[in-house]
């Protein structure tokens, strides 16, 4: 990937006409002095006060730009954590009925892998991009206070792109008027986690301009990051925190304590009680506004992502794809990071040839490929024109035969230890095998589950985990390697060189291939909680994580009901006795021939 640097130092030799001639058929090519490339910061007014100051939020944004007579596309990235992240404490309410520590969060982790400049200005600015990044409103430069997903947020956004076209006004620091002369306006946004949820709000709004995303294990659904099906259900690794902490988090601005009202608001509406669906996370819900996407959407997530789970892709890609936006998706064996970190060179590659297509209106022919690269185990990656994949059918499998079975709540396990040992009796969970695969079977798309039961205690949760049995070389983790890549020229504090990341396999008994929650009270609906009647059967249905999965030859696959996720849940006395009737629960799951 030198290369690249090369080409560049070439590109200050040439002529203008010469430097004009950054795009071929073949796609955009380094052509552009890095080193020269333009750097400046413009303050953007957008349309809300959400910090009631009387005067419009505005947004710090940053650019760097090709030093280029004519007009150029932009690459966006808005993030809260340019200017990093307070040590906010989670809520100490998760053990409920017992004594309980108040505990710090370490949301840092969120920003470990989120650089200011990270790999776009290195590889795409000498391609004759300009790549903007913006403080998200609250954090870092920015005016306004932050919400986790509230509607200011999105406009605050949004107000980027319609200053790249035109439509908004910006300020430099004297104050003057500055306009984005320098832009064709056609832009496009990418980032991870948070800032790859951005893309998918602003989309949903519709902007003109917008031309494409990428949202990197971006959220659909904030309803879904923080709750589910009715229940108070945390993100892997940051058990207790809520939209209010983590927007205490990211308010990293000038006289935060401006904010002081706002963050009281959002501890209050997001109601920890009940964890109804209600109107505060309808704002925060993008699937509402799918249909009025106009951008192309390239969609990437981890398959072993706990933190943004991998329904926020399944949803959302669902909700694409029933409105006809044009679409890609990757699928890789990580967790929550950067396909950059898995797929180096086929996803700048990838991702370049997208761009062009979308921003460039170049025909690099990626339209024509397969639409889905999903990758089945560790660097093992298979492509299909559609998914789930095509070839995919839908089934129900009972969950057995047998009358009424109990297991009791112990809220002080784990689901990964309930899990274990699937064939020794353990009464705190209930098992159902079923019948070994006798050839490769790929598992594809959002399964979900009916159970048949009745519910006497205090815990309101049942928790369905699926379970694929038997050894095998399993993806657990990434560690990071002392060799570079350089995927661009670069300068003193940003020289374009990456470490490069590799695979952690471990040989395990089992997986957990997807799981799902349910708080019993939302049986009828998620917006309204209906108390049962202790011991009372009742029928439940409730979605399970989105995943792509193949199960070996000779592996079964199984079903874990238990109560208490002592790791995403909120956890209730021990005790709730469960009965479960298997001739009555089911699971729905597409199943095809891998």
């Amino acid at each position: 990937m030198r290369l690249a640097a090369s080409i560049a130092a070439i590109a200050v030799l040439l002529t203008p006409s010469a430097a004009a001639a950054a795009t071929t058929n073949a796609g955009t090519r380094p052509v552009y002095d890095y080193t020269q490339a333009i750097r400046e910061q413009v303050w953007v007014q957008t349309g809300v006060d959400s910090d009631a100051d009387g005067r419009p939020d505005r947004v710090a944004v940053r650019i760097i730009r090709p030093a280029a007579s004519r007009k150029v596309p932009v690459i966006f990235q808005a993030s809260p954590y340019y200017a990093g992240l307070n040590d906010v404490p989670n809520h100490d309410d998760i053990d409920r009925g017992a004594a309980a520590a108040r505990t710090a969060a370490s949301p840092a982790s969120r920003a470990d892998s989120i650089f200011f400049g990270g790999y776009l200005d290195n590889y795409f600015v000498p391609r004759g991009y300009a790549v903007v990044f913006a403080d998200s409103l609250g954090s870092g430069g920015s005016d306004g206070c932050p919400t986790s997903g509230g509607r200011n947020e999105t406009l605050g956004m949004k107000a980027v792109v319609d200053w790249l076209n035109g439509r908004a006004q910006g300020f430099g620091a004297d104050g003057a008027p500055v306009r984005a002369d320098w832009s064709t306006g056609r832009t496009g946004m990418i980032g991870v986690s948070y800032n790859g949820t951005l893309p998918n709000a602003v989309a949903a709004t519709g902007v003109r301009g917008l031309e494409t995303i990428v949202p990197i294990a971006g959220i659909s659904s904030w309803y879904d990051y923080y709750r589910a099906n009715g229940g108070v259900v945390a993100p892997g690794g940051f058990q207790g925190e809520d939209t209010d902490v983590l927007a205490r988090a990211v308010l990293t601005r000038a006289d935060p304590e401006t904010c002081a009202g706002v963050m009281d608001e959002l501890e209050r509406a997001q109601d920890r009680e009940t964890g109804d669906y209600s109107a505060y996370w309808a704002e925060r819900d993008y699937l509402r506004d799918a249909g009025k996407v106009r951008a192309s959407v390239f969609l990437v997530h981890g398959l072993h992502d706990d933190n943004v789970r991998t329904l926020q892709a399944g949803q959302w890609w669902d909700a694409l794809a029933a409105h006809h936006v044009p679409r890609k998706i990757w699928l890789h064996q990580a967790a929550h990071t950067d396909p950059f970190n898995v797929r180096r060179d086929v996803w700048l590659s990838t991702l370049h040839r997208w761009f062009d297509y979308w921003l460039y209106r170049i025909d690099t022919r990626i339209m024509r490929e397969p639409m889905a690269d999903v990758e089945v185990a560790p660097t093992q990656w298979r492509t299909s024109a559609t998914w789930p994949v095509p070839s995919g059918h839908q089934v129900s499998l009972r969950l057995g035969s047998s009358g009424r079975q109990t297991f009791v709540d112990n809220p002080a396990r784990t689901a990964t230890d309930l899990a274990a040992s699937e064939t020794t009796a353990d009464p705190n969970r209930l098992v159902h095998l079923f019948p070994a695969s006798t050839r490769e079977t790929r598992i594809s798309g959002t399964p979900e589950i009916t159970v048949r039961a009745d519910l006497a205690g205090d815990s309101p949760y049942l928790t369905a985990l699926l379970v694929d049995y038997g050894p095998a070389e399993r993806y657990a983790g990434l560690r990071t390697l002392p060799e570079q890549d350089c995927v661009g020229p670069g300068i003193d504090g940003d020289p374009g060189c990456f470490n490069r990341r590799e695979y952690v396999t471990a040989n395990t008994p089992y997986e957990i291939v997807t799981q799902g929650w349910l708080d019993v009270r939302n049986r009828v609906s998620r917006s309204v909680t209906t108390p049962i009647s202790s011991g009372q059967p009742y029928t439940f249905r409730w979605k399970l994580q989105t995943t792509d999965h193949v199960v070996a030859p000779g592996h079964r696959l199984g079903v874990v009901l238990i109560s208490t996720d002592r790791d995403h849940t909120l956890r209730y006395p021990a005790g709730t006795v469960v009965g479960v009737q298997p001739s009555l629960s089911r699971l729905d799951i597409r199943l095809s021939a891998s």
